[in-house]
């Protein structure tokens, strides 16, 4: 009897444990971490630069619970397309700072609670690790990569992201938007010879928080896909760089163009103004010949995605005219806002800065 009743509980434990099994399941995240989540997740909050907006990518933004407080800010300007495609983003009840300082405190008195924390940039504010102690709650760990070398990366997270929340073809349609994308602006450009390729550089490029017109990006992603001659594409040099006037001077590119979150630094400073007021940048043979352009900040709360390659049609059409005639601009923006936040904002975003994205600029 007593033999009989050890097998029973064995089973009964047996069972237990593979119902407790079938609803879990573990996946992988960004950082080689195993991690257990519900096997159907419901309800995740983004945390880190950037997450929620792949959130939305996936068309997953109804699952978020809450947000951290950078999304319920209010300025004047405001460069992130899926936050202007999804205001109510703006309502969700707060679970910590930007950047990833996150408030386990808060997180435990959400209502309804997250069964996930997605987190990009996880060495910024508290660690996916303490974040797990604390709140019990799985944290998957992203890196949010770029449309560059980096590009693996950002299309793990993509994938990533798209397990936990059970969108996995919505991912693979996003992986085939952009490198379409990516390889038609590079067909298109192909056709130009390199000795007929114009000179160019980009000033004003944001890097948390806006900057004046010697902040640029010696791989800025627009003249990478477009294989333009970016002046100051300086070989090692990282990210986003402050460069000396004398060297814009020197290198007097064909066409100048500026990243227009510079304009945040008001109307007495910023890239916009020196242009006008400096008689150094104005002796630039691009200012003289009104060719100057305004195109859209694409770092803001990281790297916008679609922003970049709006951007880089725009620049794709000023550069080579011939090979993009049948391009317009501001049209390939939308549809692109479309695919990726679901709805056309490039004309909010204009206006958000002056109507001046896309333009030549004047500078009188």
């Amino acid at each position: 009897m007593g033999k009989a009743l050890s097998c029973a509980l064995i089973l009964l434990l047996l069972c237990a444990n593979a119902a407790q099994a079938a609803q879990t399941r573990t996946i992988t995240d960004g950082y080689g971490r195993a991690v257990t989540i519900p096997a159907k997740v419901e309800r995740v909050i983004c945390s880190g630069p950037g997450c929620l907006r792949l959130l939305v990518y996936l068309q997953a933004q109804g699952m978020a619970v809450a947000a951290d407080d950078i999304e319920s800010r209010r300025n004047a300007f405001d460069a992130r397309p899926y936050a202007l495609a999804h205001p109510e983003l703006r309502t969700l009840p707060v679970f910590g700072q930007f950047r990833g300082s996150d408030n386990p405190e808060r997180i435990l008195t959400l209502s309804p609670a997250p069964q996930v924390i997605l987190k990009t940039s996880p060495e910024m504010g508290v660690s996916p690790q303490d974040l797990e102690r604390k709140t019990g709650i799985p944290v998957v760990a992203l890196n949010y990569g770029d449309l560059g070398k980096k590009r693996p990366d950002f299309f793990a997270s993509l994938r990533i992201m798209a397990q936990v929340v059970h969108r996995q073809e919505r991912a693979e349609a996003l992986v085939r938007f952009f490198d379409a994308h990516i390889a038609e602006l590079g067909r298109r450009a192909a056709k130009i010879p390199g000795a007929k390729r114009p000179s160019a550089f980009v000033g004003g490029v944001a890097l948390k928080g806006p900057h004046g017109f010697n902040s640029t990006e010696p791989g800025y992603p627009p003249f990478l896909f477009l294989n333009a001659r970016n002046v100051a594409a300086l070989p090692g040099a990282p990210g986003v760089v402050s460069v000396a006037k004398e060297k814009v001077l020197e290198w007097n590119p064909d066409f100048l163009f500026l990243d227009l979150s510079t304009l945040q630094l008001g109307e007495g400073a910023g890239g916009l103004h020196e242009l006008k007021a400096d008689p150094a940048y104005k002796s630039l043979s691009a200012v003289r010949q009104g060719r100057v352009f305004g195109v859209l900040p694409y770092n803001w709360y990281s790297q916008n995605f679609g922003s970049i390659l709006a951007d880089a049609y725009f620049v794709g059409k000023t550069l080579y005219p011939d090979q993009f005639k049948d391009v317009r601009p501001e049209a390939k923006a939308d549809e692109i806002y479309t695919f990726l936040v679901g709805k056309p904002v490039y004309r909010e975003m204009d206006a958000a800065f002056h109507g001046l994205a896309f333009k030549p600029l004047d500078l009188r």
